[in-house]
């Protein structure tokens, strides 16, 4: 994905989180994709090797995408707190994400 891409997700993110539309932490991701809230789930592609199983594990289970697009940096930097992982519980974002990524 170009740098420009990625830029136009992490603003996307940051607003997102704004607007209330993020879960992000381990534990909470995970209760969204079981609560069938999340829509699209970020995980840092330097994520230790349990989360990121642990993660992908549920997604697979509940049928939710999940990008890797991302370090834990720019996740971080994004939502403005250290974070591995996010979910995005709201359509619209989620929709205008996709289009960004295709």
């Amino acid at each position: 994905m170009d740098s420009n891409k990625k830029d136009k997700i992490l603003s996307l993110l940051g607003l997102a989180q704004r607007a209330g539309r993020i879960t992000s932490g381990e534990d909470l991701v995970v209760e969204s994709i079981q609560k069938k809230q999340a829509k699209l789930v970020f995980l840092a592609n330097d994520a230790a090797a349990n989360l990121q199983k642990k993660i992908t594990d549920k997604s697979k289970t509940y049928q939710v995408e999940v990008n890797t697009t991302f370090s834990t940096l720019e996740i971080s930097a994004a939502l403005g707190k250290a974070r591995k992982v996010l979910a995005v519980t709201d359509a619209g974002f989620t929709k205008k994400m996709r289009s960004i990524m295709e």
